[in-house]
Order: C-alpha cells, then structure tokens, then sequence
C-alpha cells in the first residue's frame, strides 16, 4: 500500500514522502496515528497543493532542532554514581540517566532518541550522539563521576 508521509517517521521517511508499506502497518498504526494517509489521486493531488505548508513546517522543524542542537551541545551532564575499585562503578550509566540529567537542566530529550553503544560503566568523561532531528545530531558531553 502506497501512503503519504505527515508526519516524519525515522524509520520510513520525512514529511510529504510518498512510500510504499505494508497494509496493515499502514491500516493499523501509520494511518491511525495520523503519521500518514492513503495515496490515493485525490490525496496525492491535495498534498502537492499543501507542498509550500509541508515545506515550511520542515524547515521550521529544522531550524528548532539545530537550536536544540546548539542548546545540547552547550550542555555538560555530570552522573555521580558509587564506583569500587580503578574507577568502576557499582551499576552503570543509561540513556535513561542520561535524559534525566538533561531534564534537570531544562532540556527534554527522547531517551531513545540518545545514541548509547552500551551503558557507561566507567568514572571518566564521555560524548554521546543525540538524535534530534533526520540529520541533526548533537555531542553531548558526559561526565561520570565517583561517588563514595
């Protein structure tokens, strides 16, 4: 089934995308959601129409997240955590930890939107990947430190 994009969806496209999927994830998550519509002619038409209001919220979206970018990568989170021996630490440091610190801070971010290989086990300095926006990405500065 051929739908259009309302919405951006990461894992499909960006906003006025025209992609084919399959027609129950179309029919029972995508259109429900309002993500997307059917392709139809008389939708396809509409949306060509509705290009330059498409185009302006993308551009709008964008230039919030490159802010958000420029807020994030002002930022440093510090953790503290109980560590034992050569700078170990009882537990570890999660994207969860992590959107928390930033929460405190005033910015809200996705944690699964935070790029985390593995959770931080370690005391010491790190940087993450934060997704913000398709194409955005901003280093987040990390700083785990010991408690006693």
């Amino acid at each position: 089934m051929k739908v259009i994009l309302k919405e951006n969806v990461a894992s499909l496209g960006k906003i006025g995308d025209t992609i084919k999927v399959s027609e129950g994830y179309a029919r029972n998550y995508l259109i429900p959601k309002g993500l997307a519509i059917e392709a139809s002619k008389k939708n396809i038409k509409v949306l060509e129409h509705d290009k330059k209001i498409i185009d302006k919220k993308a551009a709008k979206q964008q230039q919030t997240a490159e802010e958000l970018r420029d807020i994030v990568e002002s930022l440093t989170c510090t953790i503290a955590r109980k560590e034992g021996e050569q700078g170990k630490l009882f537990g570890s440091v999660t994207t969860k930890d992590i959107e928390k610190s930033l929460a405190e801070q005033g910015v809200t971010v996705d944690r699964k939107s935070i790029n985390l290989d593995e959770p931080l086990k370690s005391v010491g300095e790190f940087s993450v990947i934060v997704k913000i926006y398709p194409g955005v990405n901003a280093t987040l500065k990390v700083v785990v430190v010991g408690e006693s």
